[in-house]
Protein backbone atom coordinates (compact mmCIF):
# COMPACT_ATOMS: atom_id res chain seq x y z
CA UNK A 1 0.00 0.00 0.00
CA UNK A 2 0.93 3.88 -0.04
CA UNK A 3 2.40 3.59 3.01
CA UNK A 4 5.48 1.10 2.09
CA UNK A 5 6.87 3.72 -0.49
CA UNK A 6 10.33 4.57 -0.38
CA UNK A 7 10.28 7.88 0.88
CA UNK A 8 13.53 9.85 1.69
CA UNK A 9 13.08 13.01 3.84
CA UNK A 10 17.09 13.78 4.13
CA UNK A 11 17.02 15.17 1.00
CA UNK A 12 18.86 18.01 -0.75
CA UNK A 13 18.19 20.24 -3.96
CA UNK A 14 18.86 18.15 -6.97
CA UNK A 15 19.58 19.85 -10.08
CA UNK A 16 16.39 19.00 -12.72
CA UNK A 17 17.27 19.03 -15.96
CA UNK A 18 14.83 21.77 -18.32
CA UNK A 19 14.98 18.55 -20.69
CA UNK A 20 13.34 16.52 -19.19
CA UNK A 21 9.92 18.94 -19.14
CA UNK A 22 10.33 18.27 -23.56
CA UNK A 23 10.85 22.18 -23.54
CA UNK A 24 10.05 22.01 -27.34
CA UNK A 25 6.87 21.22 -26.34
CA UNK A 26 6.33 23.17 -22.78
CA UNK A 27 6.95 26.69 -24.71
CA UNK A 28 3.44 25.60 -26.95
CA UNK A 29 1.63 27.44 -23.88
CA UNK A 30 2.40 30.47 -22.77
CA UNK A 31 4.01 31.16 -19.23
CA UNK A 32 1.33 33.66 -18.32
CA UNK A 33 -1.91 31.08 -18.58
CA UNK A 34 -1.11 29.05 -15.84
CA UNK A 35 0.71 31.08 -13.84
CA UNK A 36 -2.42 32.99 -13.44
CA UNK A 37 -4.74 30.16 -12.66
CA UNK A 38 -2.30 29.23 -9.91
CA UNK A 39 -1.55 32.59 -8.71
CA UNK A 40 -5.45 32.88 -7.84
CA UNK A 41 -5.38 29.32 -6.44
CA UNK A 42 -2.23 30.12 -4.08
CA UNK A 43 -4.74 33.28 -2.71
CA UNK A 44 -7.61 30.95 -2.22
CA UNK A 45 -5.40 29.14 -0.19
CA UNK A 46 -4.38 31.42 2.16
CA UNK A 47 -7.60 33.01 2.53
CA UNK A 48 -9.37 30.03 3.28
CA UNK A 49 -6.41 28.61 5.80
CA UNK A 50 -7.15 32.33 7.44
CA UNK A 51 -10.51 31.62 7.64
CA UNK A 52 -10.16 28.89 9.79
CA UNK A 53 -7.81 30.01 12.11
CA UNK A 54 -10.14 33.07 12.88
CA UNK A 55 -13.09 30.93 12.90
CA UNK A 56 -11.92 27.58 14.11
CA UNK A 57 -15.12 26.19 15.04
CA UNK A 58 -16.51 25.84 11.45
CA UNK A 59 -14.45 22.27 11.52
CA UNK A 60 -16.87 21.61 15.39
CA UNK A 61 -20.39 22.20 13.36
CA UNK A 62 -22.16 20.29 10.86
CA UNK A 63 -20.18 20.21 7.03
CA UNK A 64 -23.50 21.43 5.62
CA UNK A 65 -23.70 24.33 7.97
CA UNK A 66 -24.21 27.61 5.56
CA UNK A 67 -20.05 28.49 6.62
CA UNK A 68 -18.44 24.93 6.28
CA UNK A 69 -20.21 24.84 2.67
CA UNK A 70 -18.57 27.93 1.99
CA UNK A 71 -15.28 27.41 2.70
CA UNK A 72 -15.19 23.97 1.55
CA UNK A 73 -16.15 25.50 -1.96
CA UNK A 74 -13.24 27.71 -1.70
CA UNK A 75 -10.58 25.47 -0.79
CA UNK A 76 -12.23 23.45 -3.61
CA UNK A 77 -13.00 25.43 -6.34
CA UNK A 78 -10.67 28.41 -5.40
CA UNK A 79 -7.56 26.61 -4.58
CA UNK A 80 -7.59 22.88 -5.69
CA UNK A 81 -9.87 23.62 -9.07
CA UNK A 82 -8.07 26.63 -10.07
CA UNK A 83 -4.17 25.51 -9.43
CA UNK A 84 -5.28 21.79 -10.98
CA UNK A 85 -7.10 23.38 -14.04
CA UNK A 86 -3.67 25.76 -14.91
CA UNK A 87 -1.21 22.76 -13.99
CA UNK A 88 -3.81 20.94 -16.51
CA UNK A 89 -3.17 23.69 -19.20
CA UNK A 90 0.95 23.10 -18.80
CA UNK A 91 1.59 19.92 -18.47
CA UNK A 92 -1.28 18.05 -20.69
CA UNK A 93 0.88 19.21 -23.49
CA UNK A 94 3.81 17.94 -22.33
CA UNK A 95 3.18 14.64 -21.03
CA UNK A 96 1.25 13.49 -24.19
CA UNK A 97 3.48 15.16 -26.69
CA UNK A 98 1.11 17.75 -28.68
CA UNK A 99 -0.36 21.29 -28.29
CA UNK A 100 -3.02 22.97 -26.51
CA UNK A 101 -6.28 23.46 -28.35
CA UNK A 102 -6.61 27.27 -27.75
CA UNK A 103 -4.82 29.40 -24.79
CA UNK A 104 -7.77 32.36 -25.96
CA UNK A 105 -10.54 29.57 -24.39
CA UNK A 106 -8.52 28.89 -21.52
CA UNK A 107 -8.22 33.35 -20.80
CA UNK A 108 -12.22 33.05 -21.26
CA UNK A 109 -12.42 29.96 -19.07
CA UNK A 110 -10.03 31.93 -16.00
CA UNK A 111 -12.91 34.75 -16.17
CA UNK A 112 -15.31 32.65 -15.66
CA UNK A 113 -13.88 30.35 -13.27
CA UNK A 114 -13.07 33.21 -11.06
CA UNK A 115 -16.37 35.08 -10.88
CA UNK A 116 -17.86 31.61 -10.36
CA UNK A 117 -15.97 30.50 -7.82
CA UNK A 118 -15.88 34.15 -6.04
CA UNK A 119 -19.48 34.55 -6.32
CA UNK A 120 -20.79 31.09 -5.23
CA UNK A 121 -18.86 31.66 -2.12
CA UNK A 122 -20.64 34.71 -1.28
CA UNK A 123 -23.77 33.52 -1.64
CA UNK A 124 -23.01 29.86 0.41
CA UNK A 125 -22.44 32.45 3.16
CA UNK A 126 -25.64 34.01 2.92
CA UNK A 127 -27.31 30.74 1.42
CA UNK A 128 -29.02 32.51 -1.40
CA UNK A 129 -29.91 30.05 -3.68
CA UNK A 130 -31.02 31.89 -6.31
CA UNK A 131 -27.97 34.06 -6.89
CA UNK A 132 -25.74 30.78 -6.30
CA UNK A 133 -27.48 29.11 -9.51
CA UNK A 134 -26.75 32.21 -11.51
CA UNK A 135 -22.73 31.96 -10.43
CA UNK A 136 -23.04 28.14 -10.23
CA UNK A 137 -23.74 28.41 -13.96
CA UNK A 138 -21.33 30.56 -14.74
CA UNK A 139 -18.61 28.17 -13.05
CA UNK A 140 -20.00 25.20 -15.44
CA UNK A 141 -19.82 27.46 -18.40
CA UNK A 142 -15.84 27.58 -17.40
CA UNK A 143 -15.82 24.10 -16.99
CA UNK A 144 -17.14 23.30 -19.69
CA UNK A 145 -14.50 25.35 -21.83
CA UNK A 146 -11.73 23.79 -19.99
CA UNK A 147 -13.24 20.03 -20.79
CA UNK A 148 -13.87 21.46 -24.40
CA UNK A 149 -10.11 22.95 -24.72
CA UNK A 150 -8.67 19.92 -23.08
CA UNK A 151 -10.82 17.37 -24.63
CA UNK A 152 -9.45 18.88 -28.16
CA UNK A 153 -6.17 18.44 -26.95
CA UNK A 154 -5.99 14.87 -26.29
CA UNK A 155 -7.83 14.24 -29.96
CA UNK A 156 -4.09 15.67 -31.28
CA UNK A 157 -2.36 13.01 -28.87
CA UNK A 158 -0.38 11.23 -31.56
CA UNK A 159 -0.73 8.22 -28.93
CA UNK A 160 -2.76 6.92 -26.54
CA UNK A 161 -1.67 5.95 -23.46
CA UNK A 162 -2.40 5.28 -19.44
CA UNK A 163 -2.08 9.61 -18.50
CA UNK A 164 -4.47 10.33 -21.59
CA UNK A 165 -7.05 7.93 -20.50
CA UNK A 166 -6.81 9.14 -16.77
CA UNK A 167 -7.08 13.08 -18.03
CA UNK A 168 -10.04 11.75 -19.87
CA UNK A 169 -11.50 9.92 -17.48
CA UNK A 170 -10.84 12.90 -15.15
CA UNK A 171 -12.75 15.47 -17.55
CA UNK A 172 -15.75 13.13 -17.64
CA UNK A 173 -16.03 12.92 -14.23
CA UNK A 174 -15.70 17.11 -13.46
CA UNK A 175 -18.91 17.32 -15.85
CA UNK A 176 -20.52 15.20 -13.91
CA UNK A 177 -20.01 17.04 -10.70
CA UNK A 178 -20.55 20.26 -11.72
CA UNK A 179 -23.58 18.76 -13.25
CA UNK A 180 -24.76 17.41 -9.86
CA UNK A 181 -23.89 20.37 -8.12
CA UNK A 182 -26.68 22.41 -10.75
CA UNK A 183 -28.91 19.89 -9.68
CA UNK A 184 -29.18 20.38 -6.12
CA UNK A 185 -29.25 23.88 -6.34
CA UNK A 186 -32.39 23.70 -8.39
CA UNK A 187 -33.44 20.69 -5.89
CA UNK A 188 -33.15 23.61 -3.01
CA UNK A 189 -35.33 26.11 -4.93
CA UNK A 190 -37.51 23.76 -6.08
CA UNK A 191 -37.09 23.68 -9.95
CA UNK A 192 -36.04 20.02 -10.36
CA UNK A 193 -38.72 18.40 -7.87
CA UNK A 194 -38.13 14.95 -9.97
CA UNK A 195 -35.18 14.91 -7.28
CA UNK A 196 -36.25 12.83 -4.96
CA UNK A 197 -32.98 11.42 -3.19
CA UNK A 198 -32.15 11.95 0.43
CA UNK A 199 -30.41 15.62 0.08
CA UNK A 200 -27.56 14.56 2.65
CA UNK A 201 -26.93 11.70 0.37
CA UNK A 202 -26.62 13.55 -2.89
CA UNK A 203 -24.11 16.27 -1.54
CA UNK A 204 -21.76 13.13 -0.28
CA UNK A 205 -22.23 11.40 -3.85
CA UNK A 206 -21.30 14.87 -5.51
CA UNK A 207 -18.58 15.46 -2.96
CA UNK A 208 -17.02 11.79 -3.93
CA UNK A 209 -17.83 12.85 -8.17
CA UNK A 210 -15.16 15.57 -7.61
CA UNK A 211 -12.82 14.07 -4.44
CA UNK A 212 -12.35 10.69 -6.49
CA UNK A 213 -13.31 11.26 -9.84
CA UNK A 214 -11.83 14.66 -11.00
CA UNK A 215 -8.75 15.46 -8.28
CA UNK A 216 -7.83 11.48 -7.55
CA UNK A 217 -8.09 10.47 -10.73
CA UNK A 218 -5.96 13.39 -12.24
CA UNK A 219 -3.07 13.06 -9.32
CA UNK A 220 -3.15 8.82 -10.35
CA UNK A 221 -3.28 9.35 -14.38
CA UNK A 222 -0.65 12.24 -14.35
CA UNK A 223 1.70 10.89 -12.04
CA UNK A 224 2.50 8.14 -14.03
CA UNK A 225 4.27 10.98 -15.95
CA UNK A 226 5.29 13.09 -13.31
CA UNK A 227 7.26 10.91 -11.54
CA UNK A 228 8.93 9.11 -13.49
CA UNK A 229 10.38 12.47 -15.02
CA UNK A 230 11.26 13.89 -11.56
CA UNK A 231 13.24 10.93 -10.60
CA UNK A 232 14.58 9.68 -13.99
CA UNK A 233 12.58 6.34 -13.74
CA UNK A 234 9.89 4.77 -16.06
CA UNK A 235 6.76 3.08 -15.75
CA UNK A 236 7.58 -0.44 -14.68
CA UNK A 237 4.79 -1.84 -15.35
CA UNK A 238 1.86 -0.39 -17.85
CA UNK A 239 -0.79 -3.29 -17.30
CA UNK A 240 -0.29 -2.66 -13.58
CA UNK A 241 -0.69 1.25 -14.63
CA UNK A 242 -3.53 0.71 -16.95
CA UNK A 243 -5.44 -1.29 -14.67
CA UNK A 244 -5.43 1.64 -11.90
CA UNK A 245 -6.93 3.55 -13.86
CA UNK A 246 -10.14 1.48 -14.95
CA UNK A 247 -10.70 0.15 -11.42
CA UNK A 248 -10.84 3.35 -10.20
CA UNK A 249 -13.63 4.07 -12.93
CA UNK A 250 -15.30 0.91 -12.30
CA UNK A 251 -15.12 1.83 -8.45
CA UNK A 252 -16.41 5.40 -8.71
CA UNK A 253 -19.50 4.53 -10.40
CA UNK A 254 -20.75 2.07 -7.88
CA UNK A 255 -19.41 3.76 -4.91
CA UNK A 256 -21.54 7.24 -6.45
CA UNK A 257 -24.58 5.34 -6.55
CA UNK A 258 -24.15 3.57 -3.75
CA UNK A 259 -24.44 6.74 -1.66
CA UNK A 260 -26.54 8.43 -3.68
CA UNK A 261 -29.65 5.42 -3.15
CA UNK A 262 -27.81 5.04 0.53
CA UNK A 263 -27.17 0.85 -0.17
CA UNK A 264 -24.80 -0.98 1.26
CA UNK A 265 -23.10 -2.47 -0.74
CA UNK A 266 -21.57 1.38 -1.42
CA UNK A 267 -18.73 -0.40 0.77
CA UNK A 268 -17.80 -3.55 -2.11
CA UNK A 269 -17.22 -0.24 -4.37
CA UNK A 270 -14.84 1.80 -1.54
CA UNK A 271 -12.70 -1.49 -1.56
CA UNK A 272 -12.53 -1.60 -5.32
CA UNK A 273 -11.57 2.19 -5.12
CA UNK A 274 -8.97 1.19 -2.43
CA UNK A 275 -7.92 -1.35 -4.84
CA UNK A 276 -7.18 0.80 -7.79
CA UNK A 277 -5.04 3.28 -5.48
CA UNK A 278 -3.25 0.07 -3.97
CA UNK A 279 -2.21 -0.74 -7.65
CA UNK A 280 -0.99 2.76 -8.64
CA UNK A 281 0.94 3.02 -5.23
CA UNK A 282 2.54 -0.30 -6.00
CA UNK A 283 3.76 0.81 -9.53
CA UNK A 284 5.07 4.46 -7.91
CA UNK A 285 6.73 2.18 -5.72
CA UNK A 286 8.02 0.24 -8.64
CA UNK A 287 9.40 3.52 -10.59
CA UNK A 288 10.92 5.08 -7.41
CA UNK A 289 13.04 1.60 -6.98
CA UNK A 290 14.47 2.06 -10.21
CA UNK A 291 15.00 5.39 -10.41
CA UNK A 292 18.50 6.94 -11.43
CA UNK A 293 18.35 9.89 -9.82
CA UNK A 294 19.40 8.36 -6.05
CA UNK A 295 18.01 11.36 -3.81
CA UNK A 296 14.59 12.51 -4.20
CA UNK A 297 14.07 16.64 -3.28
CA UNK A 298 11.36 18.10 -1.53
CA UNK A 299 9.19 18.30 -4.46
CA UNK A 300 8.82 14.72 -5.09
CA UNK A 301 9.27 13.90 -1.25
CA UNK A 302 6.00 15.98 -0.85
CA UNK A 303 4.23 14.79 -3.31
CA UNK A 304 5.18 10.75 -2.32
CA UNK A 305 4.25 11.90 1.67
CA UNK A 306 0.70 12.08 -0.04
CA UNK A 307 0.31 9.53 -1.73
CA UNK A 308 1.42 7.98 1.48
CA UNK A 309 -1.85 9.54 3.18
CA UNK A 310 -4.19 7.49 1.36
CA UNK A 311 -3.68 4.72 3.79
CA UNK A 312 -4.99 5.73 6.58
CA UNK A 313 -7.89 8.17 3.98
CA UNK A 314 -8.83 4.59 2.48
CA UNK A 315 -9.05 3.07 6.44
CA UNK A 316 -11.17 5.98 7.35
CA UNK A 317 -13.57 5.26 3.99
CA UNK A 318 -14.11 1.43 4.84
CA UNK A 319 -15.24 2.69 8.33
CA UNK A 320 -17.54 5.45 7.42
CA UNK A 321 -19.11 2.88 4.78
CA UNK A 322 -19.54 0.39 7.55
CA UNK A 323 -23.79 -0.49 7.04
CA UNK A 324 -25.64 0.42 9.92
CA UNK A 325 -22.87 3.23 11.17
CA UNK A 326 -24.61 5.03 13.79
CA UNK A 327 -25.14 8.53 12.78
CA UNK A 328 -24.18 10.75 15.98
CA UNK A 329 -21.87 13.37 16.60
CA UNK A 330 -18.53 11.67 16.31
CA UNK A 331 -18.95 10.25 13.33
CA UNK A 332 -19.83 13.68 11.91
CA UNK A 333 -16.78 14.25 13.42
CA UNK A 334 -15.23 11.31 11.74
CA UNK A 335 -16.45 12.61 8.28
CA UNK A 336 -14.73 16.05 8.80
CA UNK A 337 -11.73 14.01 9.51
CA UNK A 338 -12.29 12.33 6.69
CA UNK A 339 -12.86 15.27 3.65
CA UNK A 340 -9.46 17.29 5.87
CA UNK A 341 -7.31 14.03 4.90
CA UNK A 342 -8.94 13.76 1.65
CA UNK A 343 -8.75 17.49 0.69
CA UNK A 344 -5.94 19.12 2.94
CA UNK A 345 -3.64 16.16 3.16
CA UNK A 346 -4.04 14.42 0.05
CA UNK A 347 -4.78 16.59 -2.60
CA UNK A 348 -3.10 19.63 -1.66
CA UNK A 349 0.19 18.30 -0.36
CA UNK A 350 0.48 16.44 -3.60
CA UNK A 351 -0.31 19.77 -5.29
CA UNK A 352 1.92 21.99 -3.25
CA UNK A 353 4.79 19.13 -3.85
CA UNK A 354 4.20 19.30 -8.03
CA UNK A 355 4.47 23.11 -7.92
CA UNK A 356 7.68 23.09 -5.97
CA UNK A 357 8.74 21.09 -9.55
CA UNK A 358 6.56 23.25 -12.01
CA UNK A 359 7.10 27.01 -10.89
CA UNK A 360 10.68 27.22 -11.22
CA UNK A 361 10.12 25.59 -14.49
CA UNK A 362 7.93 27.56 -16.07
CA UNK A 363 9.88 30.69 -14.93
CA UNK A 364 13.10 29.34 -15.93
CA UNK A 365 11.78 28.38 -19.54
CA UNK A 366 9.82 31.34 -20.26
CA UNK A 367 12.91 33.80 -18.65
CA UNK A 368 15.91 32.10 -18.93
CA UNK A 369 15.88 29.30 -21.96
CA UNK A 370 16.30 32.36 -24.93
CA UNK A 371 19.78 33.46 -22.76
CA UNK A 372 21.43 29.84 -22.60
CA UNK A 373 24.93 30.54 -24.62
CA UNK A 374 24.95 34.29 -24.31
CA UNK A 375 24.59 34.68 -20.59
CA UNK A 376 25.00 32.65 -17.11
CA UNK A 377 21.62 31.58 -15.88
CA UNK A 378 20.65 29.72 -13.09
CA UNK A 379 20.20 26.21 -12.21
CA UNK A 380 16.35 25.34 -11.11
CA UNK A 381 17.67 24.35 -7.86
CA UNK A 382 19.30 27.81 -7.24
CA UNK A 383 15.80 29.42 -7.41
CA UNK A 384 14.10 28.13 -4.46
CA UNK A 385 15.65 27.47 -0.61
CA UNK A 386 15.35 24.09 -0.03
CA UNK A 387 15.41 24.34 3.55
CA UNK A 388 12.55 26.55 3.50
CA UNK A 389 11.13 23.41 1.64
CA UNK A 390 11.96 21.17 4.62
CA UNK A 391 10.66 23.74 7.17
CA UNK A 392 7.58 23.86 5.21
CA UNK A 393 7.22 20.14 4.59
CA UNK A 394 7.45 19.24 8.27
CA UNK A 395 5.23 22.69 9.41
CA UNK A 396 2.73 21.42 7.43
CA UNK A 397 2.52 17.55 8.59
CA UNK A 398 2.07 19.19 12.01
CA UNK A 399 -0.32 21.32 11.71
CA UNK A 400 -2.62 18.35 9.78
CA UNK A 401 -2.11 16.14 13.03
CA UNK A 402 -2.84 18.59 14.91
CA UNK A 403 -5.70 19.94 13.23
CA UNK A 404 -6.79 16.50 12.44
CA UNK A 405 -7.13 15.25 16.41
CA UNK A 406 -8.57 18.32 17.43
CA UNK A 407 -11.55 18.51 14.69
CA UNK A 408 -12.34 14.90 16.06
CA UNK A 409 -12.92 16.04 19.59
CA UNK A 410 -13.75 19.38 18.15
CA UNK A 411 -11.82 21.40 20.38
CA UNK A 412 -11.60 25.03 18.46
CA UNK A 413 -8.60 25.47 20.62
CA UNK A 414 -6.64 22.80 19.03
CA UNK A 415 -8.16 23.54 15.58
CA UNK A 416 -6.51 27.43 15.99
CA UNK A 417 -3.63 26.15 16.96
CA UNK A 418 -3.50 23.03 13.99
CA UNK A 419 -4.56 25.58 11.57
CA UNK A 420 -1.80 28.21 12.41
CA UNK A 421 0.82 25.45 11.94
CA UNK A 422 -0.67 24.95 8.82
CA UNK A 423 -1.04 29.02 7.66
CA UNK A 424 3.04 28.78 8.80
CA UNK A 425 4.02 26.17 6.56
CA UNK A 426 2.16 27.82 3.69
CA UNK A 427 3.53 31.30 4.45
CA UNK A 428 6.81 29.52 4.21
CA UNK A 429 5.81 28.19 0.64
CA UNK A 430 4.79 32.01 0.03
CA UNK A 431 8.22 33.05 0.99
CA UNK A 432 9.74 30.32 -1.33
CA UNK A 433 7.09 31.21 -4.59
CA UNK A 434 8.10 34.56 -4.02
CA UNK A 435 11.65 33.78 -4.47
CA UNK A 436 11.23 31.80 -7.60
CA UNK A 437 8.50 34.43 -8.69
CA UNK A 438 11.29 37.16 -8.36
CA UNK A 439 13.51 35.87 -11.28
CA UNK A 440 10.15 36.52 -13.23
CA UNK A 441 9.93 40.59 -12.95
CA UNK A 442 14.04 40.31 -11.91
CA UNK A 443 15.83 37.65 -14.08
CA UNK A 444 19.70 37.10 -12.61
CA UNK A 445 21.80 37.19 -15.51
CA UNK A 446 25.66 36.85 -15.14
CA UNK A 447 27.50 38.43 -17.96
CA UNK A 448 29.73 35.13 -19.67
CA UNK A 449 33.81 35.76 -19.43
CA UNK A 450 35.98 34.75 -21.91
CA UNK A 451 39.04 32.62 -21.07
CA UNK A 452 41.94 34.66 -23.06
CA UNK A 453 44.37 31.68 -22.71
CA UNK A 454 41.97 29.34 -24.70
CA UNK A 455 39.84 31.84 -26.21
CA UNK A 456 36.75 29.96 -24.74
CA UNK A 457 33.59 31.17 -23.33
CA UNK A 458 33.42 30.41 -19.43
CA UNK A 459 30.12 30.12 -17.38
Amino acid sequence: MAASLPISVGVKPAPVSAAAFSPAKASTTSIRLPLQFMVVGLLALFAGTGWLVAQPDVLAVSRYAPDAVAMTHLFVLGWLCSVVMGAVYQLVPVALETKLYSERLANWQFVFHVVGFVGMILMFRTWNMKLLGYFGTLLTAGVVIFAYNVARTLFRVPKWNVIATGVASALAWLLLTVTAGLLLVAGQRGWAPVLRFNPIATMDAHAHLGAVGFFTMLIVGVSYKLVPMFTLSEVQNHRRATWSVVVLNVGLVGLFAGILLQRPWKLVFALVIIAALALHSWELRAIVRARKRRTLDWGVTYFLTAIAMLLPLSILAVVLCWPDLPANQFTGQLEIVYALLGFIGFVSFAILGMLYKIIPFLIWFGIYSKHIGRSQVPALAEMYSAPLQAIGYWTFLAGLLATVSATLFASTTGVRIGCGLLASSLAVFALNIGKILSHYFRPKLTPLTLNKTTNRTVI
